[in-house]
C-alpha cells in the first residue's frame, strides 16, 4: 500500500504515522482522496467491522459471518434467505386512499337528494297550477330539466358507489399485503440471524485460535455463544481470522505497539497511528 499525506509518501505493509486523523485515514482507504490518499486494494465486507482498531462499535456475530463468507463459507439457509428477500421486495403494497371515493359518494348522494326534492317541488307546483287553471308551460320546462338533472345525478351516484366499492376492495387487498409483508419482514430477520449463526459457527474454531494468537484476555468456548472477552479482543481476532487486503488503521493500541508488530499479529496490512 501507499499513503500520501501533504506530499509525503509512505509505502509498505506496515506503516507508522504520527498525528494523523484516523477517521480521515479510514475514509481514504474507502476511496476518499483528500486530504489523505491511500492506494490499496478495495476494502471488503469484513473491513467495515475492523477498519479501525480499537473499534467504536463491534457486532461480533455479523463480523464473524462476513469473515466466514470471505473465507469461502456459505450458510445452508442462504438460498432460503435470498428467496425470502425477493418475496419481500415484491410484496410492497400500494397506497390506497378511500377518502376521496367516499367524498364523491357523499357529494353525489347529496346532489341527488337535492334534485329529487326539486323535482317533487316542481311537480307539486305544476299540479297546483293545473287545479287553478293557470299555465304550466314554464313549470313543465323546469320540471323536465330537473328530471334530466336527477337522472344524471343518479348515474353519478351509482358510479361513485361502484368506484368506492372498488377502492374498498383494493384497500382490503393492500391491508392483506401489508400483513404479508410484515410476516416476510419477520421471516427475513429470522433467516438473517440463522445465516449469521451458521456462518459464525463455521469459523468459530478458527476464531478461537485467532483470539489466542492476539494479545489480550478472553475465553473462547466451543460455540459462538461462549465468549467472555471485550470487543477489541474480538475485533483483533476477526482481523487476524479474515483475509484482509485493505489496511487496518490501529490507533495507539498498547497490546500491539507499532505497525510491524500489529501487521504480524493481525496477519494484515496495518497503518499504525500514534
Amino acid at each position: 500500500m501507499r499513503v500520501r499525506i501533504d506530499g509525503d509518501v509512505h509505502e509498505g505493509r506496515a506503516i507508522d504515522l504520527r498525528g494523523v486523523d484516523t477517521a480521515a485515514l479510514v475514509r481514504a482507504i474507502r476511496g476518499a482522496e483528500a486530504p489523505i490518499r491511500v492506494e490499496c486494494p478495495t476494502p471488503g465486507a469484513v473491513h467495515e467491522h475492523v477498519a479501525r482498531l480499537p473499534p467504536s462499535a463491534f457486532d461480533r456475530r455479523a463480523a464473524l459471518a462476513d469473515a466466514a463468507r470471505a473465507r469461502g463459507h456459505e450458510a445452508e439457509t442462504a438460498a432460503e434467505l435470498e428467496t425470502a428477500r425477493r418475496e419481500l421486495a415484491a410484496a410492497s403494497p400500494p397506497t390506497v386512499d378511500v377518502r376521496e371515493a367516499r367524498r364523491r359518494v357523499a357529494a353525489a348522494g347529496a346532489e341527488e337528494e337535492r334534485l329529487r326534492e326539486r323535482v317533487a317541488e316542481l311537480r307539486g307546483r305544476m299540479q297546483a297550477r293545473r287545479e287553478t287553471g293557470a299555465g304550466t308551460t314554464a313549470v313543465e320546462a323546469q320540471l323536465e330539466a330537473a328530471t334530466s338533472d336527477l337522472a344524471e345525478a343518479e348515474t353519478e351516484r351509482i358510479a361513485a358507489e361502484q368506484a368506492l366499492d372498488r377502492a374498498e376492495r383494493a384497500a382490503r387487498e393492500a391491508r392483506d399485503r401489508r400483513e404479508k409483508r410484515l410476516e416476510l419482514e419477520d421471516r427475513v430477520a429470522n433467516l438473517e440471524r440463522r445465516v449469521r449463526e451458521e456462518l459464525a459457527a463455521a469459523v468459530w474454531g478458527a476464531f478461537r485460535s485467532a483470539v489466542e494468537a492476539v494479545p489480550g484476555s478472553a475465553t473462547v468456548g466451543e460455540s459462538p455463544g461462549d465468549y467472555d472477552g471485550d470487543a477489541t479482543t474480538a475485533a483483533l481476532g476477526v482481523a487476524r481470522l479474515a483475509p484482509l487486503d485493505a489496511p487496518v488503521v490501529v490507533e495507539s493500541l498498547d497490546r500491539v505497539a507499532g505497525a510491524a508488530a500489529a501487521a504480524t499479529t493481525l496477519d494484515a496490512p496495518v497503518i499504525y497511528v500514534r
